[in-house]
């Protein structure tokens, strides 16, 4: 059996995706990058799966399907993806963009136009940055940095962008999933993927616990539990969708396109 090359992320909302799949020599060889760089390998065919931003399905090179019923998903909240300023939203004149972000960097740009109504320059920041905000009147943070960032003692607002989307449009938002070019996984594979899902949300105060260690460990529990969701069903299809439908209307991509899966 030849393994799946599998490009995953690093961050926590990632984690119970990934559960045990370390393990999984006999199927699996996974890697892990920041979210940009996952879709760049991807494009490249540097893997053969991707744990991909949403945005960068309609950027393949080629067509790709998506493993079914997986996906890093939020329904208001969601806490790790956040735009960080020093004045209110009418007044944000110019926003750094986190570089590792491409999904998030999109959303940002449809909430400015669609949500907030603010035309703002926009210029790339280096991941995990707060300070960046300094030279910007806004920075978005995604990930780690933007979930532990005590942004009220750094005199800053936070605008959760999961809850912005869901105040917009009433659906979910999908931040991630796992694609590749058709007949990149089998329908073995996509089961060990969904397998690795269901044990990661039964296991997420371990994963949770482990991954941040016991000053943040409470932080982190509720994170997991609370603000991410791992399946991709009917309404959070129409999300997605709906999304690829703005980011095209607004100029973030060219096209929005069809929605494709692997076969389960």
């Amino acid at each position: 059996m030849n393994q799946t090359r599998l490009g995953a992320v690093g961050y926590l909302n990632a984690r119970p995706l990934v559960h045990g799949l370390e393990q999984r020599t006999d199927r699996f060889h996974l890697r892990f990058d920041v979210p940009s760089r996952c879709a760049t390998l991807l494009h490249e065919g540097a893997i053969d799966v991707g744990l991909i931003p949403s945005i960068e399905y309609l950027r393949s090179p080629e067509p790709y399907r998506i493993v079914p019923d997986l996906g890093i998903v939020s329904d208001g909240e969601v806490a790790s993806v956040a735009l960080f300023s020093r004045v209110p939203l009418d007044e944000v004149r110019r926003i750094g963009l986190d570089t590792s972000s491409r999904t998030s960097a999109g959303l940002t740009r449809v909430l400015c136009r669609a949500a907030w109504k603010i035309e703002p320059v926009f210029e790339t920041v280096a991941p995990g940055v707060a300070a960046a905000v300094a030279g910007c009147d806004a920075a978005l943070l995604i990930g780690d940095p933007a979930l532990f960032l005590d942004y009220e003692a750094a005199g800053l607002l936070k605008f959760d962008l999961g809850l912005e989307w869901t105040r917009l449009t009433g659906l979910p938002f999908v931040w991630a999933f796992w694609a590749g070019r058709a007949g990149a996984i089998d329908s073995a594979g996509v089961a060990a993927l969904q397998a690795a899902r269901d044990h990661g949300v039964e296991d997420s105060d371990a994963i949770a616990d482990a991954y941040c260690g016991p000053a943040r460990s409470a932080v982190c529990r509720r994170y997991l539990r609370d603000n991410i969701k791992y399946r991709l069903s009917d309404r959070e299809e129409r999300g997605l969708g709906r999304y690829y439908e703005l980011a095209a209307e607004h100029g973030v991509v060219d096209r929005a396109g069809a929605i494709e899966f692997f076969h389960g």
